[in-house]
């Protein structure tokens, strides 16, 4: 294994604010090293201390080697509110074609894209809206990920940031949502923790879904709930984060 190798394995290890020191200082990218230079804040930080920014991706697939983004959609917010009038959504172009599948999905189409911009041309307005907050994501396998991915490609080098992830609280909160099979012939039903239904069960409202904007919002409003109904505002945050 080479030195890189092994420094890069050895940062992974330290606590996320430590990595964030760490990385200003190895990163070549001026976007990524004043994103790392923002600070990231300490794990024993109680959530009503910190800022979030609720991050959606649509895409064209599930395999950040294979897929592209398509759509972004955000919004900062806290456990007090939601930044709405911060709230940002970009379409960006695909490096390869849609899929009617996509599109079906997402319904962002191909003349949608035809005139969209690059990822690369929004970068500093996203990293505007990404610097010192958490990201908070409903499945983190698809942003984090994607967004590594696709920085990797354009910048030559990925990202690394700590995320509060609404769909792993789901699915610790319910860890016996798939039933077995005894139990099922006993009339239990599996629990969902997909977006649209883990909301239905804090009472929030019904969004459409697949869109990236509407999604961030929905997220925002599913991390609040959560918190407010099983964790408290004085819960640190470094009991959430992944």
């Amino acid at each position: 294994m080479s030195d890189g190798a092994n420094g890069e394995h050895s940062v992974t290890r330290l606590p996320w604010p430590e990595q964030y020191r760490a990385l200003a200082g190895q990163s070549k990218s001026p976007l990524l090293k004043a994103f790392y230079q923002s600070g990231c804040v300490a794990p024993d930080t109680p959530l009503s201390e910190v800022p979030m920014v609720a991050v959606d991706f649509e895409t064209t697939g599930l395999d950040a080697n294979q897929h592209s983004i398509v759509s972004i959609g955000l919004v900062p917010f806290t456990l007090e509110g939601i930044q709405l009038s911060q709230a940002k959504h970009w379409i960006v172009r695909p490096k390869l074609p849609l899929h009617q599948t996509s599109i079906t999905i997402h319904g962002i189409t191909h003349s949608d894209i035809d005139k969209a911009p690059d990822l690369e041309e929004i970068l500093g307005d996203l990293f505007a809206c990404l610097k010192g907050r958490i990201p908070v994501v409903h499945y983190r396998d698809i942003e984090r990920p994607f967004l590594d991915v696709a920085l990797k490609w354009r910048l030559g080098e990925g990202i690394r940031f700590p995320v509060l992830d609404t769909m792993a609280i789901e699915a610790h909160l319910h860890p016996d949502r798939h039933p077995s099979r005894w139990q099922k012939l006993m009339g239990k039903k599996p629990v969902s923790i997909r977006l649209a239904d883990s909301r239905l069960r804090y009472g929030l409202p019904h969004y459409a879904a697949h869109n990236a904007l509407i999604d961030a919002i929905a997220t925002a409003e599913l991390l609040q709930a959560q918190v407010g109904h099983h964790f408290g505002p004085q819960t640190a945050v470094g009991d959430l984060w992944l």
